[in-house]
């Protein structure tokens, strides 16, 4: 589990669930601070964007989830077993991100 600083910067789109109330206390509760693009300004979090273009394109159209639970537990899933530590990525020279992130710690 990563204990990222205070501060720390959590990059999404401007759907309603990122700016609710509920998920802006989160967010809060954890001393992180959100960042949204501008309305009609994709490219403003670029990162977030082709994650969920990436999440959304390559693995999620492929099923169908009958609770949110499901679908929480399968998005995970895909994150923590595939996507972090062994999907490259060329804007990391190719690597997956948990090696970047451990070469970086590391340095």
């Amino acid at each position: 589990n990563r204990k990222p600083e205070p501060g720390l910067i959590h990059h999404t789109d401007r759907g309603a669930i990122y700016l609710s109330t509920e998920y802006q206390g989160r967010l809060d509760m954890h001393d992180m601070e959100s960042s949204t693009s501008r309305p009609g300004r994709c490219v403003d979090n670029a990162v977030a964007e082709s994650f969920f273009h990436t999440i959304k394109t390559e693995w999620l159209y492929h099923f169908d989830f009958y609770t949110r639970d499901e679908a929480r537990l399968a998005i995970f899933d895909y994150v923590e077993t595939f996507y972090n530590p062994k999907r490259l990525h060329s804007t990391l020279d190719y690597q997956s991100p948990n090696e970047y992130e451990r070469l970086r710690t590391a340095a």
